[in-house]
């Protein structure tokens, strides 16, 4: 019997919340035996020359054995920044804005590394960074996208200015011509800090020609292929293991610069090395995410119908050009959302600051592209005075226009948006809802109730044409391995392989054993971001797991002296038998035993195309109008993402993107003051959000299977935070607008909702 579709318990829970998990910073093996320590020297300024480095205080200091600067690089080119889609115009590589290593003869950002110190102990680290004296010279400080495109400060002199990167047509100023209604606005989008709850971390060791790097990452094997670039070494010299990693959240694709000079150090001092950052280091030296300002302008007849919608993305990406500069890409490609707008035109400026760098952050440009135009349908539903939710149904892409074209440029393989929207209004109630929020505001009560409805559309696997890698083996004794490219930093790959294994073959999920995130195991692969796991590292495991067992198929004719058409596999009992004829009955042990010296074995590189999973959220919020306190009180999803293979898993991150969603909505923000400092540089200033602050989430089920591969599934890992992040927004100024409220800015701390408020009654 078929355990797809069951509720599974994760089988990496009992080791987690028993002996606990084995993360970088635990290694504990012979080759790390008497390591040195990295202390990395940060900037304290936003913008600097650096006009001086003096370290023969911190080299006489107890227990320092080196430090080190760019004057000591001269082996190690900065890699580029990170490219971009073949049909996109490429980033600027190299030249002058290229990022290095560590500072040269200026500091763009406040965090960005200067030196670094090796100590015998961890704890002298500290105490030594203290004493590595830089002299600075300030400079103007850029900070925000207004003052990049004002340009009166740069931060690359050379090029010019801080504009980086444009893409996108000129605006069409016949485009809203035949609208009866257009609103325009300028929205945020604003900074985060990803706060997984294992920061950085790298350790490294060089012997006999060879580098073993122990690296808190989402992706191995891409972190093996940016250090043999960097050191000029073949892929097989190079090992990367990744242990547990404790959340990565898109922060820890590949290996940082950090980690990469934590690999050049080792071979540099020809010391074992390790890093781990402090939190505070986190927060001010772990890129970023969103960071858009977003001017959104939307236009259509006044019975709901939307015919023309235009997104202008300035993009902040910070000090330097990392996953910045492709992000609004992605959030040009998915911008009209779930709807079928006859009119749609996007342009995106990407421009530079003095702020951390921005890179991938939970759902990477799709968050954005929702929350823009989720706020548009909220602002044109209130400009003609509609319910939001029927303006939404009215626009919907029909479920009979599957396959869809966007005028983006993405193709929608499946989905019924209508359908999930009508699901989610029932599930929460929608009427009554709304009939409540009228008697409060008819009794004009001090709490006051919104309710915030937004629909999705996400591209998830953008780059399934890359692929992902699986092996697996049968042995001799029963048992089997899995080895897979796809690298799981919570989402339980262990659970979900074991499971396609047992689905496909019949050996109990106990027996399956699942190896990932060591290089010398598992050489090719391309690891775990934009929701890609199931269906492409899943799917890979599944085309092994066919192939054996059409091998074993053959073997068990061989076995028997039947013929292939005439053998059954028994996948309840893991056995294979003549058709009729249980007794005959072979198992898995057997067949393997008989398999030779090549084993029962299969290897699969699976590539495919991108999958567009879907989905409606409805979040319910209280709002005191005397203090401008929020409350979400419910959440209510539809996260369609085609077949489900464990509810428990896809429930676990659903539940993780819905909190941070709703987290950006209604709390948290990466903010500088004028001159480039953090102001919420330690988790008692960047309010994280805690389940405190959360309701339970209302989950309901919906699945329409993708086309696109051979089970149907789709990603899952981001839908909650794409969904989530508007609907709460919409609901607090829901909230508040028989007040007048049209809009508030992200986050809807208690200072801006109170803000809003008062204007608004000034204006009465």
């Amino acid at each position: 019997m078929s355990i797809m579709g069951t509720r599974v318990k994760r089988t990496e829970d009992p080791r987690l919340l028993t002996v606990g998990g084995t993360y970088v910073d635990d290694i504990r093996v012979p080759e790390m035996t008497g390591a040195a320590s990295v202390t990395f020297v940060r900037s304290p300024l936003g913008h600097a020359r650096i006009t001086g480095i003096d370290a023969s205080a911190a080299l006489a200091a107890p227990g320092v054995v080196a430090v080190l600067t760019v004057a000591d690089i001269d082996d190690l080119p900065p890699p580029p920044p990170a490219g971009e889609p073949n049909d996109a115009a490429p980033l600027p590589l190299g030249g002058v804005w290229q990022e290095p290593l560590l500072a040269v003869d200026r500091v763009r950002f406040v965090g960005e590394p200067v030196a670094m110190v090796i100590t015998d102990d961890a704890y002298d680290g500290e105490d030594a960074a203290e004493l590595v004296s830089v002299d600075y010279e300030p400079l103007p400080v850029v900070v925000g996208p207004e003052a990049a495109l004002a340009g009166e400060s740069l931060l690359f002199p050379d090029a010019g200015s801080n504009v980086a990167r444009t893409a996108g047509s000129p605006a069409d100023p016949a485009a809203f011509d035949g609208c009866e209604v257009v609103v325009e606005r300028t929205i945020s989008n604003q900074r985060l800090a990803p706060v997984p709850m294992e920061g950085r971390a790298a350790a490294a060791r060089w012997a006999d020609g060879k580098l073993t790097v122990w690296v808190s990452t989402q992706n191995p094997q891409i972190s093996r292929f940016i250090m043999a670039g960097a050191f000029g070494l073949d892929p097989g010299a190079i090992r990367v293991v990744a242990p547990d990693v404790g959340g990565g959240f898109g922060a820890k694709i590949g290996i940082d610069r950090d980690g990469l000079l934590v690999a050049w150090a080792a071979k540099h001092t020809g010391r074992a090395l390790r890093w781990a950052e402090t939190r505070s280091e986190n927060l001010v030296g772990m890129t970023h995410g969103r960071a858009q300002r977003q001017t959104i302008k939307i236009g259509g007849t006044r019975d709901g119908r939307v015919l023309a919608y235009r997104v202008d993305v300035v993009q902040d990406a910070g000090a330097y050009l990392r996953l910045g500069g492709f992000l609004p890409f992605l959030t040009c490609t998915m911008a009209v959302g779930p709807y079928d707008i006859g009119h749609v035109e996007t342009a995106y400026r990407v421009v530079v600051t003095n702020a951390t760098p921005i890179n991938a952050y939970r759902g990477a440009g799709r968050p954005e592209a929702t929350a823009a135009i989720e706020r548009a349908m909220d602002l044109f539903a209130a400009e003609i005075g509609m319910d939001p939710a029927e303006v939404r149904r009215r626009n919907l892409i029909p479920a009979d226009k599957f396959p869809h074209q966007s005028p983006c440029g993405a193709r929608y393989d499946t989905g019924d948006y209508i359908g999930a929207l009508d699901q989610v209004l029932v599930g929460a109630g929608y009427a009554e809802l709304r009939a409540e929020q009228a008697r409060r505001r008819e009794r004009g009560d001090v709490v006051q109730l919104g309710i915030g409805v937004s629909s999705y559309v996400e591209i998830t696997a953008a780059d399934a044409e890359n692929g992902e890698t699986a092996r697996l083996e049968v042995h001799d004794d029963g048992t089997a391995t899995v080895y897979t490219g796809s690298s799981p930093h919570g989402q339980g790959h262990d659970t979900a392989w074991a499971m396609l294994v047992h689905d496909d073959l019949g050996i109990p999920m106990d027996k399956v054993t699942v190896l990932h995130g060591d290089t010398d195991l598992i050489p090719l692969g391309i690891g775990t971001y934009g929701s890609r796991s199931l269906q492409m590292g899943g799917i890979a495991v599944h085309r092994a797991a066919l192939d054996v067992r059409d091998q074993a198929r053959r073997l068990a004719a061989s076995l028997l002296e039947a013929s292939e058409a005439d053998l059954e596999l028994d996948t309840e009992r893991g056995l294979w038998h003549v058709r009729g004829d249980p007794a005959s009955a072979r198992s898995w042990a057997d067949i393997a035993g008989h398999a030779g010296a090549d084993g029962l074995a299969a290897s699969v590189h699976y590539d495919a195309t991108p999958t567009f999973p879907f989905g409606s959220h409805v979040a319910v919020a209280e709002v005191d109008t005397e203090t401008g306190k929020v409350t979400l009180v419910r959440h209510v999803s539809v996260d369609d993402a085609g077949t489900v293979l464990n509810p428990v898993l896809a429930e676990g991150q659903r539940h993780g993107g819905i909190a941070q969603g709703v987290a950006q909505a209604l709390l948290e923000e990466f903010v500088y003051d004028a001159d480039g400092n953090p102001l919420t540089g330690s988790l008692a200033d960047y309010a994280a959000i805690t389940a405190t602050e959360l309701p339970s989430f209302e989950l309901l089920a919906r699945e329409t299977p993708a086309t696109t591969n051979p089970l149907g599934f789709k990603g899952i890992g981001e839908a909650g935070t794409i969904g989530a992040t508007p609907a709460a927004h919409s609901a607090v100024i829901d909230a508040l607008s028989h007040l007048g409220v049209r809009h508030i800015d992200m986050p809807m701390t208690p200072m801006r909702v109170w803000a809003a408020i008062s204007e608004a009654r000034s204006h009465r």
